[in-house]
């Protein structure tokens, strides 16, 4: 190792040399001037130098800190850099920080210069005696420390093990067997990192070494296992705590090593008799340990271990069922009866908590729905794998058993627990926010047993619906309020009932029981009655998408509204969820009543956060809690986006309350981006009376889309949305909207998956007949089309089309820089069609509109492509007329054939050339546009609009927006629409003939084909 720290001092020597000057203080770079004179340096020295860089590194002060930083990583793609803090972590007599450092170092080091092919590779020597180095002692006093060094261990595995490094595994397991305690457990701990890393590799290489790495150790990790296990049960009953937490420590890593050989290590388990003795020697071992928690009480320091421990059984079980559903086949009777005997008889009584229940349900829950245990409806076409599980699964799922467990789920684990009443009383917001979706049911209780019940009574409904039924039949009537237990037991009942309302279908008329049984349940207005308002409430909202008459809504509605106004929060938000997701949903136009009904409940009173006489909005700026205001909003936006132009005369309190949440939230980014939706849907709802809102809403948008403020990593996407929404909505544009245009320029920048609302917001701009907005935006634009896909170049070209349409004389100029570009894909022959439609499109616009313009761009083209203007405007039109299929929507057909015949009358012989496909593109458009009238058989242009012509909008549809009446302004000014193609080729061809005199026009028409010539003058019969 001597060349290496050779070369780490003469790359010290050599930034002194370079001029790299230190900082006044005591820094890195001071201590190593000292070394700069050295001709060699043994591996202390570089210890010693290094060491003094890492000492400053964990200095709080940032002038100390950041020279050593720098140091550091300027050190560390040289060599020996390694060696030395592999020297410095292992020696431990040093500061604990300073090592730890070292350790984060060297691991990161690592992930970067371990791979041969990578940038400053470590070399093989060096390596090699690092990995010597790793491995050396297994004596690490700091539990921290020894995890990174496991870790760092198993990470030069990952890609030396076992090719590079064959002697790691023999080294641990001769380790694992030494008598020292503390080296003992830190081997036991490197192997199971070791174990874990290389258990994660996919490649079909990788897996088939870790196969025969599991193959070889799996006896002694079975063996090693065994021992720490029976060690552990021997001593618990030695009072001696700090003995009893070491035994049970390895005991855990033994178990981590098994479960990754286990699981990972194997292509068919079920045939190693070994791995099948040890999964079945679970559920006595098991047992054992239950038995110990007895013993070793909730504050005792191993209770936190021991159920660590028994988690990781129930882990390898599961695991196990995952990966091999087959190999599991053998252990699902015994899977079945104990996790059932646990979670749902006595036995589990004082032993189980509630970490272990969920394990156990999520073990019936997997075994229950295991598709590989599911036979096809034919039993022939099953596997006999399948077959044989599912003939287990119904030997054990008896009648009796599924009662049981039906009945236990209901009355026992439905129950609302005291802790819950609790949370209830003196945390509402928290309990209605608590986690009940994603995989909650993974590891929460509550959640874990609703999705039990679910999939258990889907699977045995036929079974089990006469016993739920039952449970419901001795429910009818008024429960007493005195009596919590029978309240919680209806709560509970209704939970079930609930949860299974797709099952009881056909079973249950609900519409019966909500008149005569849940309607007089939500009118009691005790407290103590609340839990089951609230479940009665959500009970409706999981039954009015299965099975609710139309009829009963009115009912329905009544009842949400003064529910609204109830005195618990809880049942407030609850009514709220149910209006959100299920009643709004359902109205429809017989209902309008209804609908107004519940506006003004809503806007006038009460929803959700309001008590009898506070308006919604105050009341909300009493809680605390982000979730409960978010869901409140999304609630609110909900209603607002159902409502739509009702919420005018009701918006008062709401202009009133949305700047003060939007204060309150400034640390609270998904709140805002909440607020921000709710903002969408007020503005679409307001329409043109949204200018009233900009004081508060056009600073939302200038924060929300300046990309130099940290909040728009949150708030972007939505506030631009908003951003296009109020500029649809706004009336006219004004100098604060206008202004916000200025943080377009930096978003175009991005690139981001919002580009697609960006150009629809400068389009918005556009449609206002704006030019003092575009500046830096052709640059912009520019930029883009060098980069972007080719939807994203269509999209550019579609602002610069709309610009030109909005203002024929000035958008040429506005966006000149980008039309050579355009005129260059055309002469090419740009290959997407796509493209080459919207380059036409671009292109006509300015032939068409702006004569001059087209002559000057022409002519500049011609310099660049170095031909005669006429020879160049001939490949144009001929491209044009061979591309024109490129073109699909009739609208841009239309514009060609006008923006072609544009060139007649014409003497130019290159036009005159080209006389034949102006007339075969013309033809084409008059086929795309002329609709026959069949009773005087004349045509007609289709695409012509008439000032008269007002949209016509069903009561279905949302009024044109203050943008679609710009739009169709702008429409009722564009050739394509107020001049008639049919017209317009006449008078072209007229001029023409009178240009050339009749003799010269018949000979120009004689180019064209008779049959095209045949239906152009079945078109312009009557001119």
């Amino acid at each position: 190792m001597v060349q290496p720290i050779i070369y780490l001092g003469c790359v010290v020597y050599s930034l002194l040399h370079l001029g790299y000057k230190p900082v006044q203080h005591v820094t890195a770079l001071n201590t190593v001037s000292s070394c700069s004179k050295m001709v060699s340096m043994d591996l202390n020295s570089a210890s010693t130098v290094v060491l003094q860089v890492l000492t400053q590194a964990t200095s709080q002060d940032t002038a100390v800190l950041k020279p050593a930083e720098e140091q550091l990583k300027q050190w560390e793609t040289q060599p020996g850099f390694y060696s030395v803090l592999l020297n410095i972590f292992t020696n431990h007599t040093l500061d604990i920080n300073v090592r730890w450092l070292a350790v984060l170092y060297f691991k990161h080091g690592i992930d970067r210069y371990w791979r041969r092919v990578a940038p400053h590779a470590l070399s093989e020597e060096e390596k090699t005696t690092l990995r010597a180095g790793l491995i050396t002692n297994f004596n690490e006093p700091i539990n921290q420390i020894a995890t990174q060094i496991a870790v760092l261990i198993a990470k030069v595995a990952r890609l030396d093990c076992p090719r590079q490094w064959p002697e790691l595994i023999p080294t641990l397991i001769e380790s694992v067997k030494v008598q020292d305690d503390l080296r003992q457990h830190r081997a036991l701990l490197t192997f199971y990192h070791v174990t874990k890393t290389l258990a994660s590799k996919r490649l079909a290489a990788d897996r088939k070494l870790f196969y025969d790495l599991a193959s070889g150790i799996y006896n002694f990790a079975c063996s090693l296992w065994n021992h720490h296990t029976d060690t552990f049960l021997q001593q618990v009953s030695s009072g001696n705590e700090a003995v009893i937490l070491s035994s049970l420590e390895r005991t855990l890593l033994s178990l981590k090593v098994l479960r990754k050989l286990t699981v990972n290590g194997f292509v068919e388990p079920h045939k190693n008799m070994e791995v099948m003795g040890f999964l079945h020697g679970i559920f006595e071992r098991l047992k054992q340990f239950l038995e110990c928690s007895r013993s070793i009480g909730t504050d005792n320091v191993c209770r936190d271990r021991l159920e660590k421990t028994i988690i990781l059984f129930t882990k390898v079980l599961l695991d196990f069922l995952d990966q091999h559903p087959f190999s599991f086949t053998p252990l699902i009777q015994r899977s079945l009866e104990f996790s059932v005997s646990y979670v749902f008889t006595e036995v589990g009584e004082g032993v189980t908590f509630e970490r272990f229940i969920v394990q156990c349900m999520n073990l019936i829950k997997m075994i229950v729905k295991n598709y590989a245990y599911k036979p096809s409806k034919n039993f022939e076409d099953s596997s006999p794998e399948t077959l044989e599980a599912h003939k287990i699964k119904m030997a054990f799922f008896t009648y009796p058993t599924l009662t049981e467990i039906c009945r236990r789920l209901v009355s026992h684990y439905f129950l609302l627990t005291e802790e819950e009443l609790t949370m209830w009383e003196e945390d509402p917001e928290g309990f209605t926010v608590e986690e009940t979706g994603g995989d909650s049911w993974k590891y929460s209780l509550r959640p874990c047993t609703e999705v039990l019940f679910i999939d258990i009574f889907h699977e045995y409904n036929q079974t089990l619906t006469p016993v739920l039924l039952e449970m419901m039949q001795t429910l009818q009537g008024p429960t007493n309020v005195e009596d919590m237990n029978a309240l919680l037991i209806k709560d509970a009942v209704y939970n079930a009932v609930g949860l299974a309302a797709y099952e009881l279908f056909d079973s249950v008329d609900f519409d019966q029981w909500f008149k005569n049984q849940l309607l007089p349940e939500l009118q009691v207005i005790h407290n103590r009655y609340k839990p089951l308002r609230r479940r009665v409430i959500w009970l409706i909202g999981q039954w009015i998408s299965v099975k609710f008459k139309s009829d009963l809504r009115p009912m329905l509605y009544e009842a949400i509204c003064n529910l609204l106004q109830d005195q618990d929060l809880v049942v407030r938000i609850e009514t709220a969820t149910t209006l959100k997701l299920n009643i709004l949903l359902k109205i429809t136009d017989q209902f309008l009543p209804v609908r107004i009904y519940i506006s003004r409940y809503f806007f006038k009173k009460t929803f959700l956060l309001m008590s009898l006489n506070t308006i919604l909005y105050m009341k909300l700026s009493m809680f605390t809690e982000c979730d409960t205001k978010m869901h409140v909003l999304h609630v609110l936006s909900c209603v607002i986006e159902r409502v739509n132009m009702q919420i005018r005369p009701y918006v008062g309190c709401l202009v009133q309350y949305l700047p003060l949440l939007w204060k309150q939230s400034e640390e609270h980014n998904m709140l805002r981006c909440a607020i921000l939706t709710t903002l969408i849907h007020l503005v679409q709802g307001l329409g043109a009376d949204s200018k009233n809102l900009y004081p508060f809403l056009l600073p939302v948008i200038q924060l929300s889309t300046d990309v130099s403020q940290p909040p728009h990593v949150y708030l972007l996407e939505d506030g631009l949305e908003l951003w296009l929404v109020t500029l649809e909505n706004s009336p006219c544009i004004t100098p604060e909207l206008l202004r916000i245009f200025q943080n377009m320029s930096p978003l175009l920048e991005l690139s981001s998956e919002n580009l697609r609302t960006c150009f629809k917001i400068i389009n918005g701009y556009i449609f206002y007949h704006q030019r003092n907005f575009t500046v830096g935006l052709c640059q912009s634009f520019c930029e883009l089309l060098k980069e972007i896909t080719t939807e994203g170049q269509v999209q550019v070209l579609k602002v610069v089309e709309n610009a030109l349409k909005v203002n024929p004389i000035l958008g040429p100029q506005m966006f000149q820089p980008i039309l050579p570009y355009v005129f260059k894909g055309i002469i090419e022959g740009e290959r997407y069609p796509v493209v080459m439609s919207t380059y036409l499109g671009v292109m006509g616009r300015v032939l068409l509109q702006n004569t001059s313009f087209f002559s000057s761009l022409l002519n500049e083209m011609a310099h660049k492509f170095n031909q005669e203007m006429d020879q160049l405007l001939g490949n144009m039109i001929e491209m044009w007329v061979d591309r024109m299929d490129n073109i699909t929507q009739p609208e841009r057909r239309k514009l060609s054939a006008l923006a072609l015949l544009s060139l007649l009358p014409s003497d130019n012989s290159v036009i005159q050339d080209k006389f034949c496909g102006i007339i075969n593109i013309s033809v084409e458009g008059l086929h795309d546009v002329m609709t026959e009238d069949p009773e005087t058989g004349t045509y007609k242009d289709c695409m012509l609009m008439s000032h008269l012509e007002e949209p016509k909008v069903t009561e279905d549809e949302e009024p044109p927006t203050e943008q679609d009446k710009r739009k169709k302004m702008l429409a009722l000014k564009d050739p394509v629409h107020m001049v008639s193609l049919q017209q317009f080729i006449y008078e072209k061809l007229k001029a023409q003939q009178e240009m050339l005199g009749e003799q010269g026009f018949q000979s120009l028409m004689e180019t064209v084909d008779t049959e095209i010539v045949t239906q152009l003058q079945e078109f312009l019969q009557g001119f």
